[in-house]
């Protein structure tokens, strides 16, 4: 078992998937904290004659230009959740630790390896690698991109190289946000039938959601799976006072059969009787497989196909028109825990597939 911390930012994209990987995850980049780790990234690129290299904030494209009728966009993003006592990285036999490992240093290091060693490829490329795309959907690199210079983004197929076990993940599920509002009436704790208890009311709406059944429709031959919970609660105001409002923070991930607007109807149906705040939201994306690129794509690695259990920027691809799937290194399950970790033969396959593929 070792554990190096990194000397500098510098990154040697001639070296070997895993330490390429391992100098990643030692580059700290929690969403927000992206320059240093960009900085790498640009300068690693830079010099590799075959790319046009540019800057956005703390996102770095670099594109080749070969004139191929087709162009994909491998696309990955470099920050983490927050630390967890999970830095520097570490390997442990043949598995890789570390804080990113798999969502998604592994999957940003087969995209540098490959624009480094595939100078001419088969296709034109468009690789992307930003910023802040575990918070808010408002300061999403790749989402900027796509407001404000969608030509950079446009292709005929795209891959995000997030987790998914070395198989393809198609689609994804939509994500929302809402804050269910439990109303009471305050008094003195002394004379509590006087009032009413919001954070006692909040009992039946904490039951419904314990109890529910989520949906698993089949869209495209993939069983998505729903799911919705509470992920916070708060109320109170003082240790001698009836609470007279407790909010419940819900979050809902649907499937991508459903729309925005029919996910938070089926919401306000849900918990009919208790006002709603919608906090965030972002819609799923559809398997596409009918798509040629994709289903071209996915006999090129394997042909095994699952759907994606979460939100990634697949949707926001689908919302330009671009057919893409998920493809990377990593047990999605594992991302966001504090042990993150990434088997060295996976990221060698995820690379050799791809480098296949683009050959």
């Amino acid at each position: 078992m070792t554990a190096m911390p990194a000397t500098d930012t510098r990154l040697d994209l001639s070296t070997d998937i895993a330490s390429l990987t391992a100098a990643l995850i030692d580059i700290e980049s929690v969403s927000g904290n992206e320059q240093t780790i960009a900085n790498a990234v640009e300068a690693a690129l830079l010099p590799l004659q075959h790319l046009q290299v540019e800057r956005d904030g703390n996102t770095v494209i670099a594109r080749t230009s070969i004139g191929h009728q087709e162009r994909v966009t491998i696309a990955g993003h470099l920050d983490t959740v927050p630390v967890n006592t999970n830095l520097p990285s570490r390997t442990d036999g043949d598995t890789l630790h570390g804080l990113g490992a798999c969502d998604m240093k592994g999957g940003v290091a087969v995209g540098l390896r490959l624009a480094a060693t595939v100078p001419a490829p088969s296709r034109d490329v468009t690789y992307v690698f930003y910023e802040c795309e575990e918070i808010e959907a408002e300061y999403n690199g790749l989402g900027r991109l796509a407001t404000q210079r969608p030509e950079l983004l446009d292709a005929d197929f795209g891959i995000l190289m997030e987790p998914s076990g070395g198989v393809v993940e198609a689609g994804c599920q939509g994500t929302m946000r809402v804050e269910v509002i439990v109303p009471g009436e305050r008094a003195h704790t002394a004379r509590s039938w006087m009032g009413t208890n919001a954070i006692h009311a909040a009992t039946s709406l904490l039951q419904q959601l314990s109890e529910y059944a989520p949906r698993t429709p089949t869209i495209d031959g993939l069983t998505f799976r729903e799911g919705l919970n509470a992920v916070g609660i708060s109320g109170g105001v003082a240790g001698n006072v009836l609470p007279d409002e407790c909010r419940i923070s819900v979050n809902y991930r649907f499937a991508p059969d459903r729309t925005e607007e029919q996910a938070l109807a089926h919401l306000r149906q849900l918990f009919n009787g208790f006002p709603l705040e919608l906090r965030d939201s972002a819609p799923g994306a559809m398997p596409g497989l009918d798509q040629p690129a994709a289903a071209a794509f996915v006999a090129a690695v394997g042909g095994e196909v699952r759907p994606k259990f979460g939100w990634t920027d697949v949707a926001l691809f689908t919302s330009l028109g671009v057919p893409a799937v998920n493809f990377g290194p990593g047990d999605p399950s594992l991302a966001h825990t504090r042990g993150e970790c990434v088997p060295v033969a996976q990221l060698q396959h995820c690379e050799a597939t791809m480098q296949r593929w683009l050959s």
